[in-house]
């Protein structure tokens, strides 16, 4: 499909998915952003649903400034895929011995390493500039600073929620892995910091909503909340670089007579803010559940623990601000989730998959989020499809 257009009070709401199914709060949200002196654009992904300030599945771009619950508290989350060598006619009859060892390897749920991970002995792991990343940690926010033991030991962990590592095949039979996590707890930190200290600033005092508070530009709540910001988002994608190379160790270990080999790895944000420029104006997008899809960028879309997930390739389609979804979106609470169904359901909707199957994880089932192959048909002039992935075993935290 194409955009719907649904008039705002500042510029047009652009939405890739149908109005008259999206929650009532959630529209208001996006009415609320359309309010805000400094928008230039608002375009809605069909994964779209209620977050706090600002909707999950919303692409904001504003001149000179910025709003920090339009990023999300998970500065930097996101995705990375590869795909491998190996073959459906490689893996045994039973997987649970491979989940086993990748939860062994990545901790997950609030676990972290008992001392920093040295990654610089892993395949696939680019050590340029680690050494200055974390020298910049001196310059990020006095109010966090305090968590550095605590970020250091998490560097390469998965967290909860619907972070997840995956192993997966492909249409051909062909062997991904894949996994969706971001800057732990230290990028929620530093976002909750920042929002509090945007809600302060004389220039928010009256908004619709406190929530979508910003920082403008030219500032030194501006200056101080972006260096903040790429750091974290810095953190992001070095999490999951190091996972993706504990991933491929344990794969390479597991499937030794293989001597698996792996594809470069594709890598996305779908929490994050971005310097682009449309129609000669420098602009500030944020993303917020939701990734770049310029023309020829690869994507990730995943589905939910139990159903497909695609890669995908931008067709650069401006409208979007060169955006699509970032996974199916949730259709319904956790706490909902956690009323309607059971573990029985879980274990129903997940059959074939290796992976939990107990009430922690029921707030994730499938049927808490939107079919992911409607959400998929639903911006066919943002992506094309480039592989449909299905996993055979999934890590949850």
């Amino acid at each position: 499909m194409s955009y719907v257009e649904v008039p705002g009070a500042k510029v047009p709401i652009r939405m890739w998915a149908d109005p008259a199914t999206v929650e009532d709060v959630a529209m208001q949200q996006l009415r609320n952003v359309a309010t805000l002196p400094w928008i230039k654009g608002l375009a809605v992904m069909p994964d779209v649903h209620y977050g706090k300030g600002a909707t999950v599945g919303s692409v904001i771009a504003m001149h000179g400034a910025v709003c920090p619950a339009a990023v999300g508290v998970d500065i930097g989350c996101g995705m990375s895929a590869v795909k491998t060598s190996l073959t459906a006619n490689d893996l045994p009859g039973d997987l649970s011995r491979l989940r086993s060892k990748i939860e062994e390897a990545i901790p997950v749920g609030r676990g972290m390493h008992d001392d920093a991970v040295d990654p610089t002995g892993y395949h696939g792991f680019a050590t340029a500039g680690w050494d200055d990343f974390w020298g910049r940690f001196d310059g990020i926010a006095d109010a966090v600073k305090f968590r550095q033991d605590r970020a250091v030991k998490q560097m390469g962990t998965l967290g909860s929620g619907n972070h997840f590592i995956e192993f997966c095949l492909d249409e051909s039979g062909s062997v991904w892995l894949m996994l969706h996590s971001g800057s732990r707890n230290i990028g929620k930190e530093l976002a909750d910091f920042h929002i509090g200290e945007a809600q302060k600033l004389p220039h928010n005092q009256g908004l619709v909503d406190r929530d979508l508070a910003v920082f403008i530009a030219d500032t030194p709540q501006m200056a101080a909340y972006r260096n903040d910001l790429f750091w974290a988002q810095e953190y992001a994608k070095y999490n999951r670089s190091i996972m993706m190379a504990l991933f491929q160790d344990v794969v390479r270990k597991e499937f030794k007579k293989a001597k698996v080999t792996f594809e470069p790895v594709i890598s996305c944000h779908h929490n994050y803010v971005a310097e682009e420029r449309y129609d000669g104006m420098d602009l500030l997008v944020t993303r917020k559940g939701a990734i770049r899809a310029g023309s020829g960028d690869y994507g990730i879309i995943p589905g939910s623990m139990g159903t497909g997930s695609y890669i995908v390739k931008g067709l650069g389609n401006t409208a979007s601000f060169n955006s699509a979804s970032h996974g199916a979106g949730r259709k319904m609470s956790r706490n909902k989730a956690k009323r309607t169904f059971s573990t029985r359901d879980l274990e129903e909707q997940t059959r074939g998959v290796e992976c939990r199957k107990d009430s922690g994880v029921v707030d994730e089932i499938p049927g808490a989020y939107k079919p992911i192959e409607k959400v998929i048909e639903q911006q066919r002039d943002l992506v094309e499809v480039v592989a449909k992935l299905k996993q055979v075993v999934c890590v949850k935290g």
